[in-house]
């Protein structure tokens, strides 16, 4: 099965965006109460997998960029029913670190769950250092770039802040 891997960038695919986190990281983990949406939603691109024979979106992850060349990703989740071989996973990353690139990215982190640290190992990511994040085990992670290299994404302008605040 062939995922489509995306920025997300109408109204339909930023809510379908917004409520698998919701469902993945409020419902499911309760890493939140309430709402994930924090202020990095209002400078961050939202980037989603989609599942052809249904166009729903099955995946999330957000990459952005707080100081010049510097870009982190997270919110990474695929819906649960998805979850079998990490295919939409890694799409999920290679989407993100190869738009990242094409955007002047000279740096790319994210915080990792502990259970998925071997994962982003795989996927040529080196762990920087443990850390805690809403009192569960992550690490600091850094994508070796030679191994994304840029896509061709345009980037666009941000329009999401309506959604974010």
């Amino acid at each position: 099965m062939f995922y489509q891997f995306k920025l997300a960038t109408i109204p339909e695919e930023i809510n379908a965006y917004f409520a698998l986190r919701h469902a993945i990281f409020v419902e499911e983990q309760a890493l939140f109460q309430g709402s994930d949406i924090d202020h990095l939603d209002n400078i961050a691109h939202p980037i989603i997998a989609i599942a052809p024979e249904t166009q729903q979106v099955i995946g999330v992850v957000r990459i952005y960029e707080p100081e010049p060349g510097l870009w982190y990703g997270g919110r990474l989740g695929t819906h649960a029913d998805y979850r079998k071989g990490w295919k939409i996973g890694k799409g999920l990353i290679t989407q993100a670190v190869t738009t990242a690139n094409a955007w002047g990215c000279t740096q790319f982190l994210a915080t990792v769950q502990l259970q998925n640290v071997r994962f982003f190992q795989r996927l040529h990511w080196t762990s920087q250092q443990e850390i805690s994040i809403r009192d569960r085990p992550h690490h600091l992670m850094e994508a070796d770039l030679r191994y994304y290299p840029a896509n061709h994404e345009l980037r666009p302008t941000l329009s999401l802040s309506q959604e974010a605040s």
